[in-house]
Parts: C-alpha cells; structure tokens; sequence
C-alpha cells in the first residue's frame, strides 16, 4: 500500500467531536460528512483538503465516542492516510473497518510538518517525508489488514470474496 500527499497536521487528543461535529450525525451520506469534517478543529479544512493528502496527529487521535462517522469523514474528504503517535483503539478498529489507512508512529508524527510531502510503502513499513528527507519505520499491516482497507473496508473485503 503506497500513499503519497501533501501534510494537515494536527495535535494531541483531537476526539471525534471535532472530527465531525455531533449536531451532523443525523446523516450517514459521506458526502455531507466529508463537507463538515473537522469544522469545528479547522474551519477551512473541507475547502483545502485535497484528494491524497495525509493528515498527521500526535496522541490519542480519535478519542471520543465510538461512532464510525469520523473515519468516514475523513477517508470521504480525501485524505488517504493518516498517521498518528497513537489513536483511540476504537477509531482504530472503525478506521480500518471502514478502509481508512492508518499508521502509529510517534516518531513521525513528531517530526512531520504541516505542509511536508509525505510518501509511504506501507507493505514495507517505511514512511519517507520528501520535504525533509527523513525517513520512519513502523509495522507493516498483516496482509488480511491490508486487504480489507485496499478493498474498501471490511463490508467491501466480505462482499468481494477477499475475507471469510
């Protein structure tokens, strides 16, 4: 799994609330979720975010409730791929069930900028900023992991065939 894209980068503990504002979840259309995705964090982000950007975080990214709304907000505004110091663990889980590639590692999300040019190779577990130069590891995904998020999610993955 490569990605490559130009940084949003946020802070610590960013929650799900912020993500996608609770007074939007009378809808579950991506579209409408994606247009309000981080209103309440970064006003500007729906009208600058671009298809392939990544979005960089330090800790605790995704706390809050449970809802799959926030990834699903995310992966429709855009951004391909985000990259935390560590997210809640049930973000975690929707993110993946719902085909949003995302990576732990402190160390890039330290040193990553707003901005930066990031490219990765997720099966190999390397993530380069061509800003910078510098260069992370980080665990690749089991191969299932990485088939459910490159089919689309899990629904997707079953649907298809590719996971039993």
């Amino acid at each position: 799994m490569k990605y490559e894209g130009n940084v949003i980068r946020y802070g610590d503990n960013v929650d799900t609330d912020v993500i996608i504002p609770a007074r939007y979840l009378n809808t579950s259309d991506p579209k409408e979720l994606a247009a309000h995705c981080m209103e309440d964090l970064d006003a500007g982000f729906a009208g600058r975010v671009q298809a392939g950007d990544i979005l960089v975080a330090g800790q605790n990214f995704g706390c809050g409730s449970s809802r799959e709304h926030a990834p699903i907000a995310i992966k429709a505004s855009g951004v391909s791929l985000v990259i935390a110091a560590s997210f809640a663990r049930i973000f975690y889980r929707n993110a993946i069930n719902i085909g949003l590639a995302i990576v732990e590692c402190p160390e890039a999300a330290a040193a990553i900028s707003d901005g930066d040019r990031v490219e990765t190779d997720l099966d190999r577990g390397i993530l380069h900023d061509l800003t910078t130069g510098a260069e992370f590891r980080t665990a690749p995904f089991p191969a299932f992991v990485q088939q459910i998020i490159e089919n689309g999610g899990l629904t997707a993955a079953i649907a298809k065939g590719v996971i039993q």
